[in-house]
């Protein structure tokens, strides 16, 4: 039967992330904070970070029992121990006892993921912990400083600031790299305007204990000067490492990218067979490059393709162009496509059609919050019949509509699809079959009612 080797411990990214489970914890802060608005009568709010972080716990255990009985319901043999290869086709598996086993096969797909990376300063891996490390935290983070920019960073600090813990984001240069900036600073803007503080363009140089307790960060800012500051907890999300430099991958044969990830063609590494999935799938390396190899859903699709193809008598290929994602920051970011930076890389300006507004969703206006906040915009091909190539939308249940919406983009949705369909008033997602002005024309975006 088919066999599968991990490490002893939890998948890296689940496919339900337990990341928005702390973020729902926000949101319902939040929302009980509206909820005065709208007649009701509450007392003012407190979380409890240890009955939060303990259902999280109860939650990603129950979802890896679930993994392993379907393993064992489709007769999938289990090895919960650590492989390298020996040869192409033969694995090594050593269990936390132990305990060696030898696994030769005729097909081996690789599919190790990736882990956070600590900086290569004094004090990081001692004093400071990573997003892996966040959902166990048996007790309260206090004041906490969170190192990156990536969207784990941005979600992180969000979650944290929203049920109640100062917080303080540390960025060396842009936010969310490789996504469309504007949307990015959209995002930024509406955590420093509730109360998430950055400390941009600095990199930190040292961690040190207190005898306080608390943690001394030092860093260095891009102008030369320096700083500190003391902290509860110091959490570092500036990127993942790929997990193929223990694994022996060489004696497979199998070549990897200067970053330490596999090249491939549709899933099939050098070695003809011997695949990749995942993480581990060196994106730059695809025709075309793709950023959304590392999201477990593209993890999941490829497989299940591969699987079709080697197994089932199917020759569908995995498309990882047009694949939606969301950034679950406390304004949520949904995205499809391309950024409009890479758009007019791509296709030139005068190609470029984009069609933007700014909005206030309905369930914003009693409890008065901010006018024109959330943001909604198509990109399109003028020579294809404005044919959209990227949508992105920032605000309340931005995942949501992005999903659905990615179905007609795949499908080659052109403006005029958006145009001909009739929205569901009042909401947000109808923002989208309404968009009337040009970024090219110069008018504003910005509106006023619902």
């Amino acid at each position: 039967p088919p066999a599968s080797a991990t490490r002893d411990m939890p998948p890296p990214s689940p496919p339900h992330r337990p990341m928005l489970l702390p973020r729902q914890a926000a949101l319902l802060g939040e929302g009980m904070t509206d909820a005065e608005s709208f007649g009701w009568e509450v007392a003012a709010p407190k979380h409890n970070w240890e009955t939060m972080v303990g259902n999280v716990q109860g939650h990603i255990k129950s979802l890896n029992f679930g993994y392993r009985s379907d393993l064992m319901s489709n007769g999938v043999k289990y090895y919960n121990a650590y492989a390298t290869f020996l040869d192409p086709h033969t694995v090594e598996a050593v269990d936390k006892k132990g305990k060696v086993t030898k696994i030769t096969a005729s097909e081996i797909v690789i599919c190790t993921g990736g882990r956070p990376r600590y900086p290569d300063i004094p004090g990081a891996k001692e004093l400071g912990i990573t997003s892996d490390d966040v959902f166990a935290l048996k007790s309260p983070p206090g004041r906490t400083l969170v190192v990156g920019a990536s969207y784990v960073a941005l979600e992180c600090a969000g979650f944290i600031k929203g049920v109640g813990y100062d917080t303080t984001v540390m960025m060396r240069s842009i936010p969310l790299r490789g996504f469309d900036q504007q949307m990015a600073g959209l995002c930024k803007t509406y955590m420093q305007e509730h109360g998430v503080a950055f400390i941009e363009g600095a990199v930190p140089t040292a961690v040190e204990a207190t005898p306080s307790g608390a943690k001394k960060v030092s860093w260095k800012l891009a102008d030369g000067s320096v700083g500190s500051g003391e902290y509860d907890t110091v959490l570092f999300a500036i990127g993942r490492d790929v997990c193929t430099s223990a694994i022996g991958i060489d004696k497979a044969g199998v070549k990897l990218s200067s970053n330490g990830k596999v090249p491939t063609v549709n899933e099939q590494t050098n070695v003809p067979h011997i695949y990749a999935i995942g993480d581990i799938i060196d994106g730059e390396a695809l025709n075309p490059p793709s950023a959304t190899t590392e999201l477990t859903p593209v993890a999941i699709q490829a497989g299940k393709l591969l699987a079709d193809r080697l197994y089932a008598g199917k020759s569908a290929l995995m498309d990882y162009s047009m694949v939606a994602t969301t950034v679950y920051t406390p304004l949520e970011y949904g995205a499809v496509g391309l950024p409009e930076e890479e758009a007019i890389k791509l296709h030139g300006e005068d190609n470029i059609e984009v069609y933007h507004s700014y909005f206030k969703p309905l369930e914003w206006t009693l409890p008065h919050r901010g006018d024109n906040v959330c943001y909604a915009k198509l990109i399109c091909l003028k020579p294809e019949g404005e044919r959209v190539i990227g949508l992105h939308v920032c605000g309340p249940n931005a995942g949501e509509m992005t999903q659905g919406f990615a179905v007609a983009i795949k499908a080659g949705a052109t403006k005029a699809h958006f145009d001909d369909t009739v929205g569901i008033h009042p909401t947000v997602a109808e923002e989208f079959t309404l968009l009337a002005t040009t970024k090219r024309s110069g008018d504003s975006a910005e509106k006023s009612g619902c």
